[in-house]
């Protein structure tokens, strides 16, 4: 069975290649990238493809069996992105699809959710087999805020007392590669996210807790911190949509207990604690 991942070298990419070079053999598995110079440590084959360009995605898809889809990472560009991804793997026969989408990305606030739900009905209709992976919060989303925090005392956001049910890339890995090794998976949709839920003043706890500096949480009005984060250096456009995103925090648009994913990984999820030791090494 041929297995390609395609954002192969990306940071979710780079983890489900190796995780599934843990479970089957490298020559089943093609890393479908934009550079091979920089997936020449993937040691799998490498195709060239790029999610404009349909005729790169319909060579880099021939003899796939089932497409790992990581979703694109341009925003306001997805829809059409996916839409050559998908006509691809049409056209070669693909026989499964597992796409990586967003958590209740039907009921979500967050603007990012409208080009995944595009792509949801575009693989519903596509006549393919499909597994659909809403990811929740990644973790790791918070490694420049804790920086940020580091440098400032205090930890600053206007996600007021909303909650949190993130977890790492590497759990969300785990469980494409549990999709991709397992049956049952035929054209259902699993929202992911982590055991344990927490609010941004939990997270400047455990700053506090790790470091012994006393980090609090200061919720700010959206458009002060919008204007805070693009002092702090972001384009506008970028500091309006992560302030944003922060808003539908409030709403608790990433929080959610299934326990699907540490279902599907067959372990808990990675703590909190865990996740912030890491990022405070990296800080």
């Amino acid at each position: 069975m041929k297995i390609a991942v395609t954002g192969a070298t990306g940071q979710l990419g780079r983890i489900v290649v190796n995780k599934l070079t843990e479970k089957t053999d490298a020559k089943n598995i093609i890393a479908v990238v934009r550079s091979k110079q920089k997936a020449s440590d993937l040691n799998v084959e490498t195709r060239e493809a790029d999610y404009d360009k349909s005729e790169s995605l319909a060579s880099a898809l021939q003899g796939i069996d089932t497409l790992v889809f990581i979703s694109g990472s341009e925003i306001g560009k997805r829809a059409p992105q996916h839409k050559n991804v998908i006509d691809a793997a049409k056209k070669n026969g693909v026989k499964r699809i597992i796409y990586t989408s967003l958590l209740h990305a039907d009921q979500t606030s967050l603007g990012i959710a409208a080009e995944h739900i595009a792509t949801e009905n575009l693989l519903k209709s596509a006549g393919i087999p499909f597994t659909i992976l809403r990811n929740g919060w990644y973790t790791e989303n918070y490694g420049g805020s804790i920086a940020n925090a580091l440098g400032a005392g205090a930890l600053y956001g206007s996600a007021d007392k909303g909650k949190i049910s993130s977890a790492p890339r590497k759990d969300y890995a785990e469980a494409i590669v549990a999709v991709v090794a397992s049956d049952g998976h035929r054209n259902k949709t699993y929202e992911l996210a982590g055991d344990e839920a927490f609010t941004l003043a939990d997270l400047a706890a455990e700053i506090s807790k790790q470091t012994g500096k006393n980090i609090a949480y200061t919720n700010l009005p959206v458009n002060e911190y919008a204007n805070a984060l693009a002092k702090a250096g972001l384009p506008e456009g970028v500091a309006q949509m992560f302030a944003g995103i922060d808003v539908s925090t409030s709403k608790g648009d990433l929080f959610d207990d299934s326990r699907t994913l540490s279902k599907l990984i067959g372990r808990p999820t990675t703590s909190l604690r865990e996740v912030v030791a890491e990022m405070l090494k990296a800080a």
